[in-house]
């Protein structure tokens, strides 16, 4: 089965070459280095190297202000424009007016019409599904798509039976302050469970969101342990995948961890990365946010 692995990173996007304040300089990002020789920064923002293809893309799109998670995400996961339409950057929630947008157009949605099989890979704790079921709306826009689409999402079970991920990657943090008992697992073997769970779909999607915390200036206390577990993760996706089967696309919604002289977005542009099966194609077509969810539509399927 060709698939495709999409990885959304949240807050992430390519600043300047500073081993003060950006984090990936500072203390260094073996993904980068191992697999496109270098460190991306503004001054050398395009590497590429045996099919992997790493670029800025625009999170801006036309808008003044700052690019924020909302209008963003939706512009990435519903190929649209999601700040014109509204007029303004919005975030971190979906704004109102863009609910239909994504109930219509979201990427889960068009695999499914066209009878492909879809997976949302991360997992979600009891109080998630306690809020859920007290009739609170304001969800991300990949869980309020799975949702719009009637796609189940997973529970601690699942990730107990190597069935989903928690969006920290290693359940360590599920552990210390939600109380769970899950079992350790290195980034290396989550990025095997994400590997082995996208072979089995045409499409899968996976969203890790803890750079935006640290970009904020949030769980600070854990700053080298998120960084270089997402590093070891990332890495070991990029080690293993089967380039002639799968299609891997990293992405982010705008800047924000690459830039912590500001405890705030930027507007840097957003990392994206192509790897494996038509990877040159799809990075050629991407120059925004909104072009992503095209560009996967149609070179894969």
């Amino acid at each position: 089965m060709n698939n495709v692995l999409m990885i959304f990173i949240d807050g992430v996007g390519i600043g300047k070459e500073d081993y003060q304040h950006n984090p990936f300089f500072k203390l260094g990002f073996k993904t980068f280095s191992k697999h496109f020789g270098e460190i991306p920064s503004l001054k050398n923002p395009f590497l590429s190297s045996d099919e992997k293809f790493l670029k800025p893309i625009d999170a801006n799109l036309g808008v003044p202000g700052l690019p924020q998670s909302g209008t963003g995400q939706v512009s990435i996961f519903c190929g649209v424009n999601a700040a014109k339409q509204i007029g303004f950057h919005f975030g971190p929630f979906p704004h109102s007016q863009t609910i239909e947008t994504i109930r219509e157009l979201n990427i889960f949605k068009e695999f499914i019409k066209r009878k492909k099989k879809v997976f949302f890979a991360n997992a979600y704790p009891k109080i998630f599904f306690d809020y859920i079921k007290q009739g609170k709306s304001r969800l991300s826009v990949t869980s309020k798509s799975c949702l719009l689409n009637g796609m189940k999402l997973s529970t601690s079970t699942d990730v107990w039976k190597s069935r989903a991920l928690t969006a920290e990657i290693t359940n360590e943090r599920w552990n210390k302050r939600l109380n769970y008992k899950l079992r350790i697992i290195t980034p290396e073997g989550a990025a095997k469970r994400l590997l082995r769970l996208a072979s089995k779909h045409h499409f899968t999607l996976y969203e890790f969101f803890l750079t935006d915390h640290l970009g904020h200036g949030r769980i600070v206390d854990e700053f080298e342990t998120v960084h270089n577990n997402l590093d070891r993760f990332l890495l070991e996706i990029l080690n293993s995948m089967n380039g002639k089967q799968t299609t891997l696309v990293i992405c982010s919604d705008h800047g924000n961890y690459e830039d912590l002289s500001v405890k705030g977005h930027t507007n840097n542009p957003a990392l994206f990365i192509t790897s494996g099966k038509n990877a040159e194609k799809i990075a050629n077509a991407v120059n925004d946010l909104s072009q992503i969810k095209s560009a996967i539509l149609k070179y894969c399927l």
